[in-house]
């Protein structure tokens, strides 16, 4: 199944009244299913108004590119290599800032937009959530 499509059935989710879709494709399963208010609040307090704080000093500051992903922030495609940017780096549309493993498939990250990496938000190696700010960006 390929980025597209699973973002695709994260937007109808979000859109609906369902609260979980499960899909089977080639014999690879995927089932999206979202967090409920309650379980959410007391699972990640500290998160969300993490995230608040971030989206505005981003939206006063630059443009944030959040993960599209539940799963685990790589900055580098393997542990010997170099990071695919560093803050003050120039990117152009479509260049990979990282990547995100979401069940075992390595999912690479692309700037939405032509700028300057003003801040790297995530550490290597850490688990990021659907919809957290990855990178603030200063669009040029």
């Amino acid at each position: 199944m390929k980025t597209e499509d699973i973002k695709e059935l994260i937007a109808i989710l979000e859109a609906s009244k369902l609260e979980e879709i499960e899909v089977e494709e080639n014999g690879r399963r995927i089932r999206i299913k979202k967090q409920s208010q309650s379980s959410s609040s007391h699972a990640q307090p500290n998160l969300e108004s993490t995230e608040i704080q971030m989206a505005k000093g981003a939206q006063a500051n630059g443009h944030l590119l959040k993960s599209p992903f539940v799963g685990t922030f790589y900055r580098q495609p393997s542990p010997d290599a170099d990071p695919f940017v560093e803050k003050g780096d120039f990117v152009k549309k479509g260049a990979i800032l990282c990547i995100v493993e979401a069940m075992k498939l390595m999912n690479e990250i692309e700037s939405d937009i032509n700028g300057k990496i003003l801040d790297i938000l995530v550490e290597n190696g850490d688990p990021v959530e659907f919809g957290q700010p990855l990178f603030v960006l200063e669009q040029s």
